[in-house]
């Protein structure tokens, strides 16, 4: 089978920590041969260290989508602008893998999963976390029925103080947001889809933009210093989301927060059966996923302590990086679906948006 030409729109950090790394990991499926940013510079560096020969180099998006070579496309650009470029990028009769979230309202992911449906298409979003090991131990659990009627979870996204200093992360016009659409939205992810429950009733938030504009709490931040004067994201946000069948979820999602656990793309699930919670996060030095229930008339606790850890941006592609990026290749290759489903990706948008509605309005917001 020939390799699929990948085009990458967004050659910045997410596209250079783990696009570039996990399709060159995967180079037997695909060859990287159109690269597109803003700033020339970059995509003609990502071209030479990672392009096929021949690669080429676009400063607009509209230029490598008309390119009839490029097959599949990765969007890897500012939350804003993914409607506009995915929407485009379908219209083009290209398959799209579009980097978490889906977008930054509700209103744009509708209309990119409108444009998906029309066009016959494949199309996924970037939660990559799925693909480790505990939360792929934990999804086969739940499919089981091991946790018995899931009632209550929580979707954990802490960090103590980890303000990415780099990039549009603060820029509210680029972003749409803080750490609840960047790290909050791969915890509801994991959290939803282990409860394979996606029938929401009501959302009530409350967003916290406290720390942020105080030059004494950037000590100590992981990335260094940020700068008050443009800091224009919410620094926490938390939400209680209401699901049609009773069950109910604690989103807690922060870049810097006065706590002393760091916790995060992490769920805590209870069932009937079983409870089940995922630790991750700079709190920990590896990644756990623990069961608890009660058995022989005594509470007990089974752990299991896979290898790996998350993908930070630090961190390199990671190997669920990889692994996500070889099933959508071959999802692409066999017309298959891919693990991560649009219409799920869409409604993690509508959660997070129902979030920042709810702690704007002050008031719960129903579906």
């Amino acid at each position: 089978m020939d390799k699929l030409k990948i085009g990458i729109i967004g050659c910045g950090g997410i596209a250079n920590q783990k696009h570039f790394p996990a399709l060159k990991n995967n180079a037997e499926l695909n060859e990287m041969t159109a690269f597109c940013d803003v700033i020339v510079e970059r995509a003609e560096k990502a071209a030479e260290e990672f392009g096929a020969e021949g690669a080429k180099v676009y400063t607009d998006y509209r230029e490598l989508l008309a390119d009839p070579d490029v097959e599949v496309v990765h969007i890897c650009t500012p939350n804003v602008s993914h409607s506009e470029i995915a929407i485009a990028a379908f219209a083009a009769k290209k398959h799209v893998y579009c980097e978490k979230p889906m977008s930054h309202n509700t209103e744009e992911a509708e209309k990119m999963t409108e444009a998906w449906k029309q066009s016959g298409m494949q199309f996924t979003i970037g939660y990559q976390n799925r693909f480790r090991p505990e939360v792929q131990n934990l999804h086969a659990a739940c499919e089981k029925g091991e946790l018995g009627d899931i009632y209550y979870g929580k979707a954990h996204a802490v960090r103590r103080r980890a303000v990415p200093t780099w990039g549009v992360f603060m820029d509210k016009q680029q972003q749409g947001g803080g750490p609840l659409i960047d790290i909050g939205t791969h915890a509801l992810d994991i959290t939803l889809w282990c409860m394979n429950n996606y029938e929401v009733d009501s959302v009530s938030g409350s967003v916290f933009c406290k720390l942020g504009g105080l030059p004494q709490a950037a000590e100590g931040n992981l990335f260094g210093p940020w700068d008050p004067e443009t800091y224009e994201v919410e620094d926490s946000a938390m939400g209680y989301i209401k699901m049609k069948n009773g069950a109910a979820i604690h989103l807690e999602a922060s870049w810097a927060l006065n706590m002393l656990n760091s916790r995060e793309a992490s769920t805590t699930l209870c069932g009937t059966e079983a409870g089940a919670e995922i630790h991750s996060g700079m709190s920990y030095q590896k990644n756990e996923l623990i069961y608890n229930r009660g058995r022989n008339g005594q509470l007990m606790e089974e752990t299991i302590s896979p290898t790996g850890s998350v993908a930070y941006f630090g961190g390199g592609g990671g190997e669920e990086g990889t692994i996500d990026c070889r099933q959508w290749l071959e999802a692409v290759q066999n017309g298959t679906q891919p693990l991560v489903k649009p219409e799920e990706a869409l409604e993690v948008t509508r959660v997070l948006d129902a979030i920042y509605k709810s702690a704007a309005e002050n008031k719960e917001i129903k579906f």
